[in-house]
């Protein structure tokens, strides 16, 4: 179980499914706000000491009181079991549980809409489910709406479903905005993210 500790640094975690067959799924937007908060960041994703993942370690925020130490993350395990890799992470450099971030796909709100939030349930998203079963509830989402199938089309092969030609157009945008997001929590806090990002 990870301590509590301020002067701890963050562990932001991009959930989604390793392989290029994954890459533009739906389900696979944490990776997609990950792989740019890394690119701002100047480095490049490698594989972690310790866990299957591929992480960053850098500094975000202005110089100063609010300059934050991260590692950003993606699981390399299949979204279902990301709670292994985030869990090793957080052990591996001492991350308390509430300066965990994940982002990940939500069905429940609308295409592009964002809404940051710590703790409560998993609403039926696996990768959640896996992380709340190691570490319990009380970490940050970062949730990004794709809104429901359409149709009788089942969650499972919506979720696996690229976004359609129509998302795609703004999803550099909503990506964009998440990352912005993401940072805004972890450098801010989480009460002035949500003023600012909860839509």
């Amino acid at each position: 179980m990870c301590m509590s500790d301020e002067n701890a640094p963050w562990l932001i975690a991009g959930l989604g499914n390793p392989g290029p067959e994954y890459a533009m799924n739906r389900h696979n937007v944490g990776f997609m706000v990950a792989d740019l908060l890394a690119r701002r960041m100047g480095a490049k994703f490698k594989r972690a000491t310790k866990g299957q993942a591929q992480v960053v370690e850098g500094r975000i925020g202005p110089p100063g009181p609010l300059n934050r130490r991260v590692i950003l993350a993606k699981p390399m395990s299949f979204m279902n079991v990301s709670g292994g890799p985030v869990t090793a992470l957080c052990d591996f450099y001492k991350v308390p549980t509430e300066h965990i971030v994940a982002i990940h796909d939500e069905l429940d709100i609308d295409h592009g809409v964002l809404r940051l939030k710590l703790g409560g349930g998993d609403n039926g998203h696996n990768g959640l489910k896996s992380i709340t079963k190691s570490l319990g509830s009380d970490y940050h989402r970062v949730r990004f709406g794709i809104g429901r199938p359409p149709g009788r089309m089942q969650v499972a092969d919506f979720v696996l479903k690229d976004f359609s030609s129509a998302e795609r157009k703004e999803l550099d945008y909503f990506v964009d905005r998440a990352a912005d997001a993401a940072e805004a929590l972890v450098i801010e806090g989480l009460e002035r993210a949500q003023s600012t990002y909860n839509s």
